[in-house]
């Protein structure tokens, strides 16, 4: 029964629809590292990642009110995009290989979040300023200016009556998880509670406006770029505080590690301590 196992491990998926309570019994022979507090103000036990990737699904309104050749056409830009999930994996273990692995193995499940994170992009007007009757693209870009996608064909000015384009992408956000050991009591314990925010890279829309339909790469008379946001630079998101049940006696060794949207884990799992040496360092 997972009750005896020595190794528990707690998963919590912020985005991924998981079974609560599910409990499954492993090994890990991955190598663990130790916790670098330097990317973070915080005194207490937490883990980084400044390149967490997130997966977004993008539905985008466009729609033309006027296509005059001065001050040129002018479109509406709205929207939405839904975020995917991520979470963090936290290990409870009283069996230690060396440094490096664990043994007797259980996992719990919990969800706290969907994966549907919604973000409202507001209406914007774009003016685009190469005419009366221009092609219309659009291409997202990541906040480093990579492109996120091919350029799509939106349509002609004067056949605006509305467009709708749909993109899946992935950015990526920084993101911090810090824990609090709230007892190390021998049964049911431990208990610890986390909190977790991330602050995304941001998402932009890149509308092209051209006069003329060449194929993209091909010579153009002229184009003119406006870029608007969908994920906005710097926006942040915060999860409120969540229980842990460690389950494996009072002063396990307790690791910690961010998983991906498809609950894999993204790296090697964190070393924090043993839960009384936390305890006492932040009591």
């Amino acid at each position: 029964m997972c009750a005896r196992v020595a190794l528990a491990k707690s998963l919590v998926l912020l985005g991924a629809v998981v079974l609560a309570g599910a409990c499954t019994e492993r090994s890990s022979n991955l190598a663990l590292t130790a916790p670098s507090f330097s990317a973070s103000a915080s005194s207490l036990p937490h883990i980084n990642n400044t390149a967490l990737p997130i997966p977004v699904a993008i539905s985008a309104d466009f729609s033309a009110y006027d296509c005059s050749n001065n001050p040129g056409p002018q479109i509406t830009f709205s929207g939405g995009s839904v975020l995917g999930g991520y979470g963090v994996e936290m290990t409870f273990t009283n069996n230690m290989k060396g440094t490096h692995t664990f043994t007797d193995g259980n996992t719990v499940d919990l969800t706290v979040m969907p994966a549907d994170e919604q973000i409202v992009i507001p209406k914007q007007p774009v003016l685009g300023g190469v005419g009366g009757n221009p092609f219309i693209w659009v291409q997202f870009i990541g906040a480093n200016g990579a492109a996120l996608s091919s350029e799509i064909f939106v349509g002609r000015c004067v056949q605006g009556a509305g467009w709708h384009v749909t993109q899946s992408a992935v950015t990526t956000a920084s993101a911090v998880a810090t824990f609090t050991v709230e007892s190390c009591e021998n049964s049911p314990g431990p208990f610890i509670s986390f909190t977790s925010g991330v602050t995304m890279a941001g998402v932009s829309a890149r509308i092209i406006f051209r006069n003329n339909d060449n194929p993209v790469g091909g010579p153009h008379e002229a184009d003119v770029t406006r870029d608007v946001a969908v994920i906005p630079a710097g926006l942040s998101l915060t999860f409120p505080k969540q229980p842990v049940l460690g389950g494996v006696g009072g002063n396990p060794w307790i690791f910690a590690a961010f998983t991906g949207a498809d609950g894999k884990a993204l790296g090697a799992p964190t070393l924090l301590g043993r839960c009384v040496q936390l305890n006492s360092a932040i009591s």
